[in-house]
């Protein structure tokens, strides 16, 4: 009786792996036929994808499967070695850990080192027939301190040792990264909305009431699963367990009605409209976003004073929150109005809002008003123009100020920052600040500019510092 040459994987094994990975068969038996001895064993295999595509879990469960007296495989995660020694050390150590080597080497500082320890372990030594080892090297595009030239190293270390199989698990391989004739790549590619939903219809939640069969409950979290994707998956969250911590959040927040008695299962558009809010919440991916009361603290009064990290006012200095401050007036408010609002030639202060009408008395008694000029939108202002109402105002805005700006550095100053310049490099940086054209130096005063921040936005941030925009805003 003639031996086969070639022998198809086992499909009991493939089928309980195919099992614990949904949506995957493709990609498992690729890598079985590929890996398995009786199979079309490769000497070098590339597998890459984006993360959370299931590619080292696949290639971990389908490679315990297969380990036996005449197979065994090593597996290095590439991220957790800190240089290319460490990396070599690990391999030999993890590889004499699985063929049950004691005389480990116990240094290896380069290539060459490394592949006389494999050759020792794996070439010279008596094996059994058809012996196969697979060295997995997870994530090696991103080893740290690598030389050039270690992917085609590796890749070579199967053309010394017969019974070696290379296999490297990469985000996004350039081109003729292994510099070999050919080298078999698996893709593992991003998963679909129908292969999300399936995935995660395999764990349903329990029924929603007492009332409710499990199979209406399905049919609910399916089309809850659909809404979801269309919502979060595009825009912010692209990976499997994203959507999955996404799901968990959100389901007791969406049946919220149905446990309150107000809809059934069956309402499912309006449960949507009842929900939209959380559905363009985009925190819910994050979980460390929001803060959860630990069940064991009691009830307390929060703190007023407490306020978002994210806010402008705790995170821009003071001179950068005037500036920005000065540039939605320069926005907003006509060149012409400027003398008026900041000139203090007649008088020891001032001038705020009252000196300007929405518009002129006409004969038959009535005024044409007109929209505000903050709802119009921001106009380009030129740079000199803003740092001559920031030095108009400063002065009123934050009286510890003083001094005159030579160079763009404020001289005599004691309560701002002295560089304006890096300030407005920052706003601009920050987007907060757009130059007009594009290009050009900062510190042009010829250059124009535009604020790139709302109202609401430029009315909290003066109150931080004490000043109502409003008083300043020409009607």
């Amino acid at each position: 009786m003639t031996v086969p040459i070639f022998e198809l994987p086992d499909e009991l094994r493939l089928s309980l792996i195919t099992k614990q990975f949904p949506c995957r068969e493709p990609q498992i038996r690729a890598l079985a036929t590929l890996l398995n001895p009786s199979s079309a064993p490769c000497r070098n295999l590339v597998v890459y994808g984006t993360e959370a595509t299931g590619k080292s879990a696949i290639i971990t469960a389908l490679l315990a499967s297969l380990d036996g007296d005449s197979f065994k495989h090593a597996i290095v995660n590439s991220i957790e070695c800190i240089t290319a020694r460490h990396l070599y050390e690990t391999v030999v150590g993890k590889v004499a850990a699985a063929v049950e080597w004691e005389a480990v080497a116990p240094r290896c500082e380069s290539v060459s080192q490394l592949t006389v320890e494999l050759s020792k372990m794996l070439r010279y030594t008596e094996r059994p027939d058809g012996f196969r080892f697979v060295l997995v090297f997870d994530g090696i595009d991103h080893q740290r301190e690598a030389p050039h030239t270690l992917l085609p190293a590796l890749a070579r270390l199967s053309e010394i040792i017969p019974s070696l199989t290379t296999l490297f698990i990469l985000t996004s391989p350039p081109p003729n990264n292994l510099l070999t004739t050919f080298t078999p790549n698996l893709h593992f590619p991003t998963y679909t909305k129908p292969e999300f939903i399936t995935i995660l219809s395999l764990s349903p939640p329990p029924p929603i009431t007492p009332s409710t069969t499990p199979t209406e409950t399905l049919d609910l979290y399916t089309r809850f699963l659909s809404a979801l994707h269309d919502s979060l998956s595009r825009p912010a969250s692209r990976t499997l367990p994203s959507l999955a911590q996404a799901s968990r959040t959100l389901w007791p927040k969406f049946i919220q009605p149905i446990l309150a008695r107000t809809h059934t299962v069956k309402e499912f558009s309006k449960l949507i409209v009842l929900a939209r809010v959380h559905f363009q919440d985009e925190s819910l991916l994050d979980p460390t976003l929001s803060l959860s009361p630990s069940p064991t603290t009691t009830t307390t009064t929060p703190n007023p004073t407490i306020k978002k990290t994210t806010d402008l006012a705790t995170l821009l200095p003071t001179t950068a929150r005037f500036l920005l401050l000065s540039a939605y007036l320069a926005s907003h408010n006509p060149t012409k109005s400027d003398l008026t609002l900041f000139s203090t030639f007649h008088h020891g202060r001032k001038r705020r809002r009252g000196g300007f009408t929405g518009g002129r008395a006409r004969k038959n008694g009535y005024q044409h008003r007109k929209i505000a000029r903050k709802l119009l939108g921001a106009h380009a202002f030129v740079l000199e123009r803003m740092l001559a109402i920031f030095m108009a105002v400063r002065t009123e805005w934050d009286p510890a100020s003083g001094g005159r700006i030579k160079n763009g550095i404020v001289e005599g100053e004691q309560g701002l920052d002295n560089d304006i310049y890096m300030s407005i490099a920052t706003l601009a940086s920050l987007r907060l600040l757009v130059k007009v054209g594009g290009g050009g130096d900062v510190t042009d005063l010829g250059g124009k500019w535009r604020v790139a921040v709302g109202w609401e936005v430029v009315r909290g941030l003066g109150r931080s510092v004490g000043v109502e925009l409003e008083e300043w805003l020409v009607e």
